[in-house]
């Protein structure tokens, strides 16, 4: 930790009702004070598994078997594509040390400018870009369930639909972070209990020899990379894991905090995921909530239909959450609240296009899945090797600080390895990419290979890595926040780890004893 003055106007007051769950949090990417954070990590597991416990993860393994991949292949590329998620947990422990969600913490990568653009602005755009597949989906399986329930719906009323979906979705992420914690166990238990339902179903209906029709060697390693792509974009769009780790006590354990993020998506991604490529040797998964009833009772059909909408809802309550504080992140000086309704209704006239104008809809997703992960990869990428570069010693009041004299100020407002390190990165990884709308060149030369999901977060992280170390100001091993100047901050924050972890083991013994 730097010793950067706390002054009234770097450090906000508390403020009130902050913790609560049922009350607005006033909270938004200010520091959070020591009196607001509380909690343990593993409260972590479940806000991650109720945003995850998702119909798009067995959309997306279905998806595999359609690019014309085996079984295996398919489940294979489901769990490599979400090892990600250990990125996500990892990028979660600087919530903890900084006290401020991710788009502050992306100052000390781009700049208090720079992070407008790269921070702020991607955040908000690949925000929408989720809160409009969520609500999208959320809407069809509305319109099915009511539907299939005789419920007749007038001309027009269907925009109605999408409107009240969207209205649930957000109302939760204005209420904030102790009111997301309060009901994720909640929405996870309802939500897992009928996927385990729904799999008895799917694994008594799968055909486990089922043989895709042969292709080519070079096309067939392309849908294989394309597979991995479009797995991948699901963790590596959650480089927000600070966002709900921040109100944690500022020592504690990085392990447990990167540990239960990661289980909490990886655990529900793989297996919905895994469901829905074993779903895809029976039925078609082109559109599966008109097909799932070819292997479900019909008793059930309607609540495979009512998860499809509560967990759209559910995994929407974290992406507004997130893409509100984004949008505070751009220099908005208004609250959090308001900047969720506020992209809350972009997202939703956006969304209205994608169900009731958009083409297909199924396309229009593989297509922006695809191409996102050129973006996103990179930029997960440079945030992990900051923290590795700074030991994760971030200092939420110095990064509070928009002024000219911040030191993250930089050169002008700018950080230039961040911003040539994504800018390179995501130049290359666009055109090492082979989607559904574009192939981009390298790609072409590969003979279709789409290497930007491992590209793109290399080059990112080794540019980033080299000009950190390379240019002013961290060139200068003093002025580097693991320097020996700050040794003391550094033990000491390590033995707080270490007593945090045996704190926690002892917890876990007495609870085993009781």
């Amino acid at each position: 930790m730097s010793n950067y003055a706390r002054t009234p106007e770097t450090a906000p007051p508390p403020a009130e009702g902050a913790g609560r769950a049922g009350h607005v949090e006033r909270h938004g990417i200010d520091v959070i004070p020591a009196s607001d954070r509380h909690g343990r990590p593993r409260e972590l597991f479940w806000v991650w598994m109720s945003a995850n416990v998702v119909y798009l993860y067995f959309v997306l393994g279905g998806v595999l078997v359609l690019l014309g991949l085996s079984i295996w292949e398919a489940l294979a590329i489901t769990v490599v594509g979400n090892l990600w998620w250990a990125a996500v947990g990892w990028l979660a422990v600087s919530g903890p040390a900084s006290g401020t969600p991710s788009v502050a913490i992306m100052r000390a990568m781009f700049g208090v400018r720079g992070n407008r653009v790269f921070g702020g602005g991607l955040g908000v755009a690949i925000g929408l870009f989720y809160e409009i597949i969520n609500i999208a989906v959320a809407t069809l399986a509305a319109n099915a369930l009511l539907g299939l329930l005789g419920v007749p719906l007038p001309a027009g009323a269907e925009w109605a639909v999408l409107v009240v979906v969207a209205a649930l979705s957000f109302v939760l992420s204005v209420y904030g972070h102790a009111t997301i914690l309060k009901l994720a166990p909640v929405f996870s238990a309802a939500l897992a209990v009928a996927f385990v339902v729904l799999a008895v179903f799917v694994l008594g209906a799968a055909d486990f020899s089922y043989t895709p029709a042969p292709m080519p060697v070079g096309d067939h390693w392309a849908m294989v990379l394309l597979g991995y792509a479009i797995v991948a974009s699901g963790p590596l769009s959650w480089g927000t894991g600070a966002d709900y780790a921040r109100y944690l006590p500022q020592h504690t354990s990085k392990r447990a905090v990167a540990w239960w993020t990661a289980l909490g998506g990886f655990i529900p991604a793989v297996l919905i995921g895994g469901l829905g490529v074993v779903a895809a040797t029976a039925i078609d998964m082109t559109d599966p909530q008109l097909t799932i009833g070819e292997i479900v009772p019909a008793w059930f059909t309607p609540i495979f239909l009512a998860i499809v909408v509560l967990g759209s809802i559910t995994n929407n309550v974290l992406v507004a959450y997130s893409t509100g504080l984004y949008a505070q992140g751009l220099g908005i000086r208004v609250s959090r609240a308001t900047t969720v309704v506020i992209t809350g209704v972009i997202a939703t006239v956006l969304a209205g296009w994608f169900v009731y104008i958009a083409p297909s809809f199924l396309d229009t997703l593989n297509a922006s899945l695809e191409l996102s992960v050129t973006v996103l990869g990179p930029l997960v990428a440079v945030y992990a090797v900051d923290i590795v570069l700074r030991r994760n010693r971030y200092d939420g009041v110095a990064l509070s600080d928009e002024r000219r004299t911040s030191p993250f100020w930089y050169s002008g407002g700018w950080f230039w390895p961040g911003m040539i390190a994504m800018l390179v990165a995501t130049t290359v990884a666009v055109l090492m990419a082979n989607t559904t709308l574009y192939v981009g060149p390298i790609a072409t030369a590969l003979g279709g290979a789409d290497l930007s999901a491992f590209a793109g977060p290399i080059l990112g992280g080794a540019i980033y890595a080299v000009l950190w170390l390379t240019t002013s100001p961290y060139r200068d091993p003093a002025r580097r926040p693991a320097s020996t100047v700050n040794a003391a901050a550094a033990a000491s924050a390590d033995q707080d780890e270490t007593t945090a972890d045996a704190a926690t083991s002892d917890t876990r013994t007495q609870e085993v004893t009781a």
